[in-house]
Order: C-alpha cells, then sequence, then structure tokens
C-alpha cells in the first residue's frame, strides 16, 4: 500500500512474489490439513500441519469428544505435550519449563470438549510434534498420541523500499532517514539541466510485530528543512 504526504519525492513498495504465492499455499493449507483420529469412544479434530511465521502467535484448532456418562463431572485438566514434556495446560500444578513459560495457554474450554491452544514468539525450534492429552479425575484419561500436531515454520521474503527527493543542489544533497533497521544504499544522479534526485532503498526481513504500522522515510535538506513520507506494511 503506498501513501504520498508531501515534498517532490515518492516512495516505492516491492515485495517479492515468491512471498505472496507462499502466504496464498498457507492460506490453502490451513484451510485442508485436518485429522480426526479416535480411541474407541474417544475422538479428537486437529490439523496435522500449521503453516506459522517465526516470531508471531499460532492458535492451534483442537475438539475432543469422550464418552458421556451420566454422573456429574467437576474437573478436567488438559495437557499439550511434546514427547513427555508439557508445553501448555490448564492445570496450575504443573509448572512448565522456561522454553514454553508465558508464551504457551490453552485457550478452549475443556469441559466443552475446546483443546484449542495458543502459542506465542514462535522460536524456529517449536515444530513438535505435539498431542493432546485429557485427564477427568473423576471419570478417565485419554492421550491422543496418534494424532500429532507439526508446526512448519518459515520466515518472510525480504522486502524492498525506496525513497526518492528531488533537489537543485548536488554539493548539499538532502540527508534521507528510516525508521527501520536494514540493508541501506543511497545514490544521486543527475535528472536534468537543473535538477539532481537522490534515492535511498532499504532491504530487510519484515517480523509478524511490523505488519500494520507504517515504514517511513525522512528527508532532511541543507538548513535542516525536513519532511517525510510512509507506507503502511500490510500482508
Amino acid at each position: 500500500m503506498l501513501k504520498k504526504l508531501q515534498g517532490e519525492w515518492i516512495i516505492t513498495l516491492k515485495i517479492k512474489k515468491m512471498y505472496l504465492k507462499l502466504w496464498l499455499s498457507i492460506l490453502m493449507v490451513c484451510g485442508m490439513a485436518e485429522s480426526i483420529g479416535s480411541g474407541k469412544d474417544w475422538h479428537i479434530s486437529v490439523p496435522s500441519k500449521i503453516p506459522v511465521l517465526q516470531g508471531s502467535c499460532v492458535v492451534i484448532p483442537c475438539k475432543y469428544v469422550y464418552p458421556k456418562k451420566a454422573k456429574t463431572l467437576m474437573t478436567w485438566r488438559g495437557y499439550w505435550k511434546r514427547g513427555n514434556t508439557v508445553v501448555a495446560t490448564n492445570f496450575p500444578n504443573v509448572k512448565l519449563t522456561d522454553e514454553f513459560n508465558h508464551r504457551s495457554r490453552i485457550k478452549g474450554f475443556l469441559e466443552s470438549g475446546n483443546c484449542t491452544w495458543q502459542l506465542n514468539h514462535v522460536r524456529k525450534t517449536d515444530t513438535g510434534p505435539f498431542y493432546f492429552k485429557i485427564e477427568i479425575p473423576q471419570y478417565k484419561s485419554f492421550t491422543f498420541s496418534n494424532n500429532k500436531v507439526t508446526l512448519d515454520i518459515y520466515l518472510l521474503n525480504e522486502l524492498t523500499a525506496t525513497c526518492k527527493v528531488t533537489h537543485a543542489c548536488p554539493s548539499s544533497p538532502p540527508k534521507l532517514f528510516w525508521s527501520h533497521t536494514g540493508m541501506i544504499e543511497t545514490k544521486s544522479k543527475k535528472k536534468n539541466e537543473l535538477l539532481w534526485t537522490t534515492m535511498s532503498t532499504i532491504t530487510f526481513t519484515p517480523q509478524e510485530a511490523d505488519f500494520n504500522k507504517p515504514l517511513n522515510c525522512t528527508v532532511r535538506f541543507h538548513g535542516r528543512k525536513t519532511t517525510h513520507s510512509s507506507v503502511l506494511l500490510i500482508k
């Protein structure tokens, strides 16, 4: 998305086509990847694989069914696990390891069969596989170890933005500054007999936190007069 505010300069934003194709494929996979398994009268529905951007959060949808009994049940304890390690639980007596503490929680209401799990600040080591275990102390427990979820963690492609300003004083060209860190290249060239252009290009890999926020370019002319413009980064 492009937004021009003021000054004789232009910002353009280019995103590699491969990134756009990747995002479309992710949407398709998320819509199709569902696995249903059972253990006698115990059933669960979870995705088998979810693509997720490194550094972002992911919600793993989960629904389970257990054989209902006439007796009143009061307590449900849920555990998402990787191997023997508990990565999320609603049971406060179980302490998570430092790897998952403060960034992992069960969002679903277990009594109604919702075992949805959310993992924040996804790391490249969070691939899994993960599986769900339910405990009903007054009744039974069941481990859905045959219905594992894998996270396919990826990085975004590089993004390139260009900021260009026209000026009439080649001996004192304006200086250009970006609001984001990255690989920056600045060059000037003659436009015609009277004018010159100075262009700054920044290249970086956007993270989840960069989206829906402006990328700003500030131009400072000789004499310290400034102007600026921005583009909004959207997926």
